[in-house]
């Protein structure tokens, strides 16, 4: 049993809690009443709604009683807002988001919810009860959420697995390339499966769709090829079965409508297959323009050709055609015609929430910038930094864990710490034997690193070759990672790069991590990686290390969700002869860059043009060539070097010229 730190009593009048206090009140009443709960993880989100209303009676008898509070009781209340500010964002994202990808990531949705309450249960760990002046049946009310938090295991919906099951079974039919296989979709079981999840009329499949596609574009970057490719499956199968679904009730909608349909369309605004006015107008690979759900339900149909010119389409990507949609706004407008909009109510409420969290959050921060607050982390980190200098195990542990939190928020708070001498000690517990200890030590330095300060400190303090012991092998995965994220942000500094550079294992365990971590880890190791290869002496120790492979296999990992990082690191290190020579020898990298040259983020998009063209540049005339056999690389490089940033567009044209000179040096032999 953890033995509790004694409280520094501050008089209420230095104690600066009222504005934390109405923000948790605030936010605690925002998630309490949040109306018409989503079909997808309403056990979990039912019960952490309940578990918040207990919490906002422990905040009102706080706000009445007006009472001294205990240092630990400001760490309480801070984690405990930063536990209900996420909380409502990820409800939030359940509420507004495509109920279909939220049910594929069911499990994953359910450990999130987990995981805050466990945050939760620890932040009630030094929340000192006996101290606080509470009525009896709050006392006893926190004592029982703390109990069960504590004891709660993960909920999982069973049902909720089953569907997804189902939808998956759905997913690979609807994805068969064959079109005798198509039919096979059984759509009496998507539209029971669909109307399990609240997809039910017409009106839901579109907005649906429209959500799936946000997704699309938010995962394009970080998610990966395959995400993207299951998120684009879905699209085609809401699409298809609304088509199939709503086929009866659409016509007689349209019979109905006493809407007149406008008959001066121009013919560049109608979809060539149902010559109809275009709402959503996307290109094809072959050029042409058709309106969206007419073109997808010619393909899924199991057709491979393009309507208009009947060529083959080498592949069924569907590209917005956003000009010409601005276009067709102009002419509706003009014309008096009504188009349907897109639904963007619940992401504006989401963003004016946001919004709001952040300024409770700023409320927060200011409230620690007060000279009385200064004072009371002065005495708490001092009081802190005693502990960890002379106190037992346990004791240390609580007060490793205290001083994490205290250094979570604020640039004030972490410049404290430090001069109360937090450092030498925190390093020397890197070394300890306990996980807990050794985790919350590694975290402390992370969050104290952020101060930019510090990290000199931190760095002449001797700490550098602890953490790369924890990062290599750390008890646990959270502090290995944080040994990973803390690499990262000393090497901000550029002559930590160097002092970290003269250090192989801080290379060969960075690339381990990035192996083994998760996806967090993966992302810190990655950043950690691409941090120190801005120094050029670094660069031949990271492919030493062996993390060219391994990027190259992490960009087709989309559980890894880590695919700007990993190119982005490809395109740094092919500016040294070791990584190209590496790079050089994949046969699967050309074609993934090419690839995001289409699909990827504008970030993706760059880095794969500038580790093109460094391929090129070093490759020769061999590289060149496989370039020009990929019909897809040519068409990409044209519209980049039209769309992109400056900085793109000069690299863009700068490949297709040299592809133009490998092109007519073969079609015109010297000789």
């Amino acid at each position: 049993m953890d033995v509790a730190l004694p409280p520094i009593m501050i008089s209420s009048g230095l104690m600066p809690t009222g504005s934390l206090i109405k923000s948790l009140i605030q936010i605690s009443n925002e998630v309490s009443s949040v109306e018409k709960l989503p079909f997808l993880q309403f056990r979990n989100i039912s019960a952490m709604i309940r578990r918040i209303k207990f919490l906002s009676s422990l905040f009102e008898d706080i706000r009445e009683t007006n009472s001294p509070l205990p240092p630990s009781s400001l760490l309480c209340l801070t984690e405990l807002f930063s536990v209900i500010q996420r909380v409502k964002l990820l409800i939030q994202r359940c509420k507004g988001g495509s109920s279909l990808w939220g049910l594929v990531q069911t499990e994953f949705l359910s450990n999130q919810f987990h995981a805050l309450v466990k945050e939760m249960s620890g932040a009630l760990d030094i929340l000192p009860l006996s101290l606080l002046n509470l009525s009896t049946d709050t006392r006893e009310q926190v004592e029982l959420l703390h109990t069960q938090a504590k004891r709660v295991d993960l909920l999982v919906d069973p049902q909720e697995l089953q569907r997804r099951e189902e939808l998956l079974q759905i997913m690979a039919s609807n994805n068969q390339k064959n079109s005798r296989d198509k039919g096979f979709v059984d759509f009496v079981k998507v539209k029971e499966v669909f109307s399990c999840i609240g997809l039910r009329s017409r009106l839901d499949y579109e907005e649906e769709i429209l959500k799936l596609e946000a997704e699309a574009e938010k995962q394009a970057g970080t998610g990966g090829l395959i995400v993207v490719s299951n998120i684009n499956n879905l699209i085609s199968l809401v699409t298809y079965s609304k088509s199939v679904i709503f086929i009866d009730r659409r016509n007689q909608d349209v019979s109905s409508s006493s809407q007149p349909r406008p008959s001066n369309i121009p013919d560049e605004f109608r979809c060539p297959i149902s010559l109809d006015l275009m709402k959503d107008p996307v290109i094809v690979a072959s050029g042409h323009t058709y309106d969206r759900n007419s073109i997808a339900r010619w393909i899924n149909s199991g057709h491979h050709t393009c309507p208009k010119s009947g060529q083959r389409l080498i592949h069924t990507a569907l590209m917005p055609n956003y000009a010409l949609k601005s276009l067709l706004h102009q002419w509706c407008q003009d014309n008096n015609v009504p188009l349907i909009e897109n639904s963007t109510s619940s992401s504006s409420r989401f963003e004016r929430s946001s919004s709001k969290s952040k300024s409770s959050g700023k409320d927060t921060d200011r409230v620690s910038a007060t000279k009385a607050a200064m004072d009371a982390v002065k005495m708490t980190a001092g009081f802190l930094v005693g502990k960890l200098a002379m106190g037992s195990t346990e004791i240390q542990r609580q007060a490793a864990y205290e001083l994490r939190l205290l250094a979570k928020t604020g640039m004030d708070n972490r410049r404290i710490i430090v001069e109360a001498g937090a450092i030498p000690f925190l390093v020397t517990l890197l070394s300890s034997t306990d996980p807990r200890i050794q985790e919350n030590a590694v975290t402390a330095l992370l969050n104290l690193s952020i101060f930019d300060n510090n990290k000199i400190l931190i760095m002449a303090a001797g700490s550098i070759d602890s953490i790369i012991n924890v990062l290599e092998s750390g008890k646990t995965m959270e502090a290995r990672e944080n040994a990973a994220a803390t690499i990262f942000s000393l090497s901000i500094i550029n002559d930590c790069k160097v002092t970290i550079g003269t250090r192989p294992r801080a290379f060969s365990a960075l690339v381990g991590l990035l192996r083994e971590g998760t996806a967090s880890g993966k992302k810190d190791a990655a950043s950690a990686l691409f941090n120190l290869s801005l120094n050029n002496a670094n660069k031949a120790s990271v492919v030493v290390a062996g993390a060219v492979p391994l990027l190259i296999e992490l960009l087709m990992d989309d559980k890894a969700g880590i695919t700007d990082d990993a190119m982005a690191l490809l395109a740094l290190l092919s500016g040294c002869s070791e990584g190209m020579e590496e790079i050089k020898e994949s046969r699967i990298l050309m074609p993934i860059a090419i690839d995001l040259l289409r699909f990827g983020s504008t970030k993706g998009k760059e880095n794969s043009i500038t580790l093109l063209l460094g391929l090129c540049k070093d490759g020769g005339e061999e590289v060149a060539r496989r370039l020009l056999i990929n019909p897809r690389s040519i068409p990409s490089l044209q519209s980049l070097s039209a769309d992109c940033s400056l900085k793109a567009r000069r690299k863009a044209d700068a490949l297709l010229r040299l592809l133009n000179r490998c092109c007519s040096q073969s079609h015109n032999p010297a000789g």
